[in-house]
């Protein structure tokens, strides 16, 4: 009888390490994602004031070099738009391909829910293209 006792006492006592061994698991993998993995290879550079302010303060630059510092960026950032911006019309296809995909296996009902949830993801990525934009001439979006 005391041996029963001891082995379920084990076994829970196992089953429960175990379970905080998953969370502390995801957890961790949870932060470190957002802090590693998190930054898109694609995301925009920091904006152009975020990084003139920085710079400026940082580096205590005068008003002469905060000047040739925004003429600077500005021009790094047009080679960036000028690089990436073909781009954005293929990552729109290849997107909407997959979302077709992606509904050729659904049944009705799911169709609906997938549509509404696209939306949301959609106005979501919208959002934050919005806040990550580059400064200067309009990006295609």
């Amino acid at each position: 009888m005391a041996a029963t006792k001891a082995r379920s006492e084990a076994a829970i006592l196992v089953a429960l390490v175990f379970l905080l061994g998953v969370l502390l698991g995801g957890v961790g993998t949870h932060l470190w994602g957002e802090r590693v993995w998190g930054v898109r290879a694609d995301a925009p550079a920091p904006q152009q004031k975020h990084l003139s302010v920085e710079l400026t303060q940082d580096l205590q630059l005068t008003p002469d070099q905060q000047k040739q510092l925004h003429v600077i960026i500005e021009e790094t950032q047009a080679k960036w738009r000028t690089l990436y911006g073909p781009l954005d019309g293929q990552r729109d296809e290849i997107r909407a391909e997959s979302h077709d995909q992606m509904r050729a296996i659904l049944t009705p009902e799911q169709k609906l829910k997938f549509d509404a949830f696209m939306k949301r993801v959609e106005e979501e990525r919208k959002r934050s293209e919005a806040q990550n934009a580059i400064p200067g001439p309009a990006r295609k979006q």
